[in-house]
């Protein structure tokens, strides 16, 4: 039973990576996305709307626009399949890649944090753990999924974020049959102290908070080119920028937690990154799709 529930919480730990958190150290920089993310982003974005599988020949003309030949392509989706992302299926003749059952949970559940601000509060979801040493692979997967959720460590297993996290953490967690090790609580006071005096120590808003600003240093110039221009007669380019954007965006609703605003330091230059992603999404979302709907059915 161990070396089954290490196999789920690896393959969970995987997959997540590519689909929430890991653009391989493209953070705030719609140029620094690798093949594999934004590969994933278009998955996401508009593969789902094919029924979640797509030719790759057709999958390399999208990709164009970004500056992605085909045997990037190729090594990506590669690297995917391996990952548990991605499944190769052929349609008739045609070779391509449908997404894995994991990807496509995963992806739902992500689209909330990625397009929706989180509704705040004052209660709060704490999760206490225990993993045996002999199964200490579970206990990182633990502290991974949890933090990569935008939980913060209180102490040593124990957890704690907005009660807005908890359906998410009771998803992911069973998903990854890590469920079993944990006690989940939730509730809307905190007894040891202020939550303003605590958040400090059990998350890192000062990393977070650089995170957000370079987002808009890098995005700002974006968002001025298109308000000066007509996406629409330009879709290809509009494509390869919400596309840049997207896959720079995604990453940082996951590792925001979502606190109160009485809760953040003032200014906190979350808002304006959200906003500013608000606004390219508002540029670029219907160009990018025409570009979209103008290439190759799959096939």
């Amino acid at each position: 039973m161990t070396g089954v529930r290490e196999s789920a919480a690896e393959a969970e730990f995987a997959a997540a990576d590519d689909l929430a958190a890991d653009t391989d150290g493209a953070d705030g920089s719609p140029e620094g996305a690798p093949p594999r993310s934004l590969i994933v982003t278009v998955f996401g974005l508009y593969v789902r709307e094919f029924g979640g599988w797509v030719g790759v020949g057709t999958l390399i003309r999208l990709l164009e626009p970004l500056g992605v030949d085909a045997q990037a392509v190729r090594s990506a989706v590669s690297r995917l399949k391996r990952r548990g992302i991605l499944v190769a299926e052929k349609r008739g003749t045609t070779a391509g890649y449908a997404l894995s059952d994991v990807a496509r949970e995963i992806l739902a559940l992500g689209d909330r944090r990625i397009f929706s601000p989180p509704e705040t509060g004052e209660e709060w979801v704490m999760v206490v753990f225990s993993v045996p040493e002999s199964e200490r692979k579970n206990r990182h997967a633990l502290r991974t999924r949890l933090s990569g959720m935008g939980f913060g460590n209180v102490t040593s297993g124990v957890w704690i974020a907005p009660v807005h996290l908890a359906e998410d953490c009771r998803v992911v967690l069973a998903r990854a049959g890590l469920d079993s090790y944990a006690d989940v609580f939730t509730g809307s006071s905190l007894i040891s102290g202020e939550a303003a005096d605590r958040v400090g120590q059990w998350w890192n808003l000062d990393e977070l908070a650089s995170s957000y600003r370079r987002f808009v240093s890098r995005v700002t110039p974006i968002a001025e080119r298109w308000r000066a221009a007509d996406p629409a007669a330009d879709p290809a380019s509009a494509f390869a920028d919400y596309v840049r954007v997207l896959t720079a965006w995604r990453r940082l609703p996951y590792r925001d937690p979502g606190l109160s605003a009485s809760l953040l330091p003032d200014p906190w230059p979350g808002a304006a990154a959200r906003d500013l992603f608000g606004s390219i999404r508002e540029l670029l979302e219907k160009p990018a799709h025409a570009y979209v709907d103008e290439a190759p059915a799959p096939r």
